[in-house]
């Protein structure tokens, strides 16, 4: 196969790596692929990589999420029950995945009916009720029991 054969597509890391052989001199992974917006047309491609240098690379640097472009060769099946894959001569990172600080900067978190919003930007944390009605703002979350406390005295044990 010459090098106009060769397939370039871009993708995402699907799940973590896992090497090919016991010195993991090869490595194998699935790449998310999606020509357009649209789910339908999205598909996950196993590949594998038999160059030591880059088998290093896939199971020690990359993580699940991480933007790749790779190039390489189909291996098609030779028996039915024989999967298809993309044999990877060359890859390239084109934007790592978001670390965990820069995904998750605020959340929702649950205290038994009360729902409270967790912001890592600000120390004050809103509390509603389970239902939408408003409790109020503690102003740090070592506050949050005595504002829940105070709710629960002014409107009877969990009623609202």
């Amino acid at each position: 196969m010459g090098d106009t054969d060769a397939i370039v597509l871009d993708g995402f890391l699907e799940e973590e790596t896992v090497p090919g052989d016991l010195y993991g001199s090869t490595a194998r992974f699935r790449l998310t692929v999606s020509p357009t917006d649209e789910r339908t047309d999205e598909m996950i491609l196993p590949c594998s990589v038999a160059d030591p240098k880059m088998a290093h690379q896939i199971l020690h640097e990359l993580t699940p999420g991480d933007q790749l472009r790779v190039t390489g060769y189909f291996r098609l099946p030779r028996t039915p029950d024989e999967p298809m894959w993309l044999v990877v001569t060359e890859m390239t990172l084109l934007q790592p995945a978001p670390t965990f600080v820069d995904v998750f900067t605020a959340m929702l978190e649950r205290y038994g009916p009360y729902v409270c919003y967790l912001n890592a930007d600000t120390d004050q944390v809103p509390v509603w009720t389970e239902t939408g009605a408003w409790v109020g703002v503690a102003d740090t979350l070592a506050d949050l029991a005595d504002l829940l406390n105070a709710y629960e005295q002014a409107h009877d044990v969990g009623g609202d």
